[in-house]
């Protein structure tokens, strides 16, 4: 267990800062903007049965993750959907 009294050894460190921001570079921004994190397309309202067993997973899962369990089995099936979508016949 580290304590403030522990040393640390940094063995890859520049002996000054003006070498370590000397060789810094600028990474560009990858992150999407937020309109592109949230699928804005149309809903349909259905009635479906499954399993309790998926339902008490997705449940689990999107309270673990601060997510909704239905908008979570909505990306399941999306992805499905673009994977398969143009490899079926019809």
């Amino acid at each position: 267990m580290n304590t403030r009294e522990d040393k640390v050894t940094y063995t890859e460190a520049p002996e000054e800062p003006a070498t370590a921001l000397e060789r810094a570079r600028t990474i560009p921004d990858f992150l999407p903007p937020p309109e592109e994190l949230i699928r804005r397309e149309p809903k349909v309202k259905v009635t479906i049965a499954l399993s309790s067993r998926n339902v008490d997973f997705f449940k689990r899962q999107a309270a673990g993750n601060n997510a909704g369990y239905q908008a979570m089995i909505n990306e399941v099936l999306n992805r499905y959907v673009e994977k398969y979508e143009t490899k079926l016949p019809g």
